[in-house]
């Protein structure tokens, strides 16, 4: 599976040391979590950027990015290794909310946009979103649940430039 990385600060930080050793945490798993990754951070107008790159995070210059509040990431490990394209690679961001993915889930009967299956979560809580990001998730994870054949893990994060919204569910035992 992926391997997310959400840094929320009172004050501005440089991210390069929190995404250095997110790398090495990438680079040194047991499952390969180098299929591309990507960021999004809050600019200093509070504005989303996010950067991808197909190559694996342990291989980019992590110095790039500029001071900010907050920050996600993501380090791809793509399922069967499968749909490897930068455009495919996380964050999905639409101005307003970034979000990251990690999990496995099989026979999903819902029908939302997006080329693969974290871009259609997305969109899914998106869709459910009326003010409320909260009660969004709750009723976009009970309907995914519900219309799912098999969840091994279903993972996020979901931010936007104030609150950072974390969804956790690993359904096997692993040592």
């Amino acid at each position: 599976m992926c391997r997310l990385l959400v840094v929320k600060g009172k004050d501005s930080f440089n991210p390069a040391e929190h995404l250095e050793k997110f790398a090495e945490i990438a680079k040194n798993s047991a499952e390969y979590q180098g299929h591309g990754w990507g960021c999004s951070y809050l600019d200093e107008n509070g504005s989303w950027r996010t950067y991808k790159n197909i190559m694996p995070i342990w291989k980019d210059n992590l110095r790039k990015f500029k001071d900010t509040r907050l920050i996600l990431a993501h380090a791809r490990s793509a399922f069967q290794d499968k749909g490897i394209a930068v455009e495919n690679n996380m964050p999905f961001e639409d101005g307003m909310f970034s979000f990251i993915f990690n999990g496995e889930l099989r026979g999903v009967k819902i029908k939302e946009k997006g080329r693969i299956g974290a871009e259609k979560i997305f969109n899914y809580i998106k869709r459910n979103f009326d003010r409320n990001m909260f009660e969004a998730i709750i009723s976009s994870v009970k309907s995914i649940k519900a219309n799912t054949s098999y969840i091994r893990a279903m993972n996020f994060i979901i931010a936007d430039a104030e609150r950072v919204y974390i969804h956790s569910m690993y359904n096997e035992n692993h040592e």
